[in-house]
């Protein structure tokens, strides 16, 4: 699990840091997209990262990965419940975001990106338009 120690208290042990959501584990094991959308609206998303932000910039997030599928050109947002859930494959570094940053990011790249996964390998994947999860931060 990644740690993260606690600012202004030297001496202190380090704060474990969950790169989980309950919520949104709970919502697609139902498949229940309202129950989805709630999770997104409240709480924090795991996103894989190709590079984390430097840990002396705390507002810099890092770079979102992406998948491009080389035939179409289509590119897909992954996203997760939990970092356990990222496939292997993917690089190695995720970060935590906020419901504000992922409607930001949806926005910011409405016309590129053509598909939402949500725990693409399991264990309850899910699939969406990023339009559809945009009207659902939205509420």
């Amino acid at each position: 699990m990644a740690q993260r120690k606690k600012s202004g208290r030297p001496g202190k042990a380090a704060e474990p840091v969950e790169f989980r959501s309950e919520a949104l584990a709970e919502a697609l094991e139902k498949q229940d997209m309202a129950a989805v959308a709630f999770a997104l609206r409240h709480g924090n998303t795991v996103v894989p990262l190709v590079k984390p932000g430097p840990r002396d910039k705390p507002l810099d997030g890092g770079e979102v990965w992406t998948y491009r599928d080389p035939n179409t050109g289509d590119v897909a947002l992954l996203l997760f419940s939990d970092a356990a859930n990222k496939p292997d494959n993917l690089p190695p570094a995720v970060g935590l975001q906020s419901p504000a940053w992922l409607r930001t990011f949806l926005k910011r790249y409405e016309s590129t990106i053509t598909t939402v996964f949500l725990d693409i390998a399991g264990p309850h994947p899910m699939q969406a338009p990023p339009a559809e999860l945009l009207r659902a931060l939205e509420v």
